[in-house]
């Protein structure tokens, strides 16, 4: 069985980065500039910010990141290598932002996902999340799904 770690991770080392341009690739693949909220890699260094990555031996092959926002946090740039997927690397970096949320000592965890996203959805699901309304800036939107869960 695959030995995945979750550790804190820095945006701009070059496997992080990688995985973050695929992402905002695939994002701006899916959805028009408007419906397109990730973060840019200055923002995910932000020191609100605490950004993990999945790595399996050497090889980043996920990444999170949770923005503080005072009362709550937020989920941003999940996201897990096509070519990794299927090994529970989105759930172990689940795990780890959950714990983090908790460390800090907030329980309210939000996040926004675009509506076509239905692995996403699924994931999120799979870990209490259910739908609510926008949050923070946000405005509705057909193109996004907002979540949200109370840690215990």
């Amino acid at each position: 069985m695959s030995r995945i770690k979750v550790t804190l991770g820095n945006p701009r080392e070059a496997q992080a980065t990688a995985l973050l341009r695929a992402s905002h690739a695939l994002m701006q693949a899916l959805f028009s500039a408007d419906d397109n909220h990730f973060l840019s890699i200055d923002d995910l260094c932000e020191p609100n910010v605490r950004f993990f990555v999945a790595k399996e031996e050497e090889a980043a092959l996920g990444c999170v990141a949770l923005a503080n926002k005072g009362s709550y946090v937020e989920i941003k740039s999940m996201f897990v290598h096509p070519d990794a997927r299927g090994k529970g690397i989105a759930h172990k970096l689940m795990q780890a932002i959950e714990a983090d949320a908790r460390a800090q000592g907030i329980t309210d965890v939000k996040l926004e996902t675009g509506d076509t996203l239905l692995q996403a959805h699924s994931l999120y699901r799979a870990h209490g999340y259910t739908d609510c309304g926008p949050f923070g800036d946000y405005e509705e939107s057909p193109a996004s799904l907002f979540m949200a869960k109370t840690l215990a």
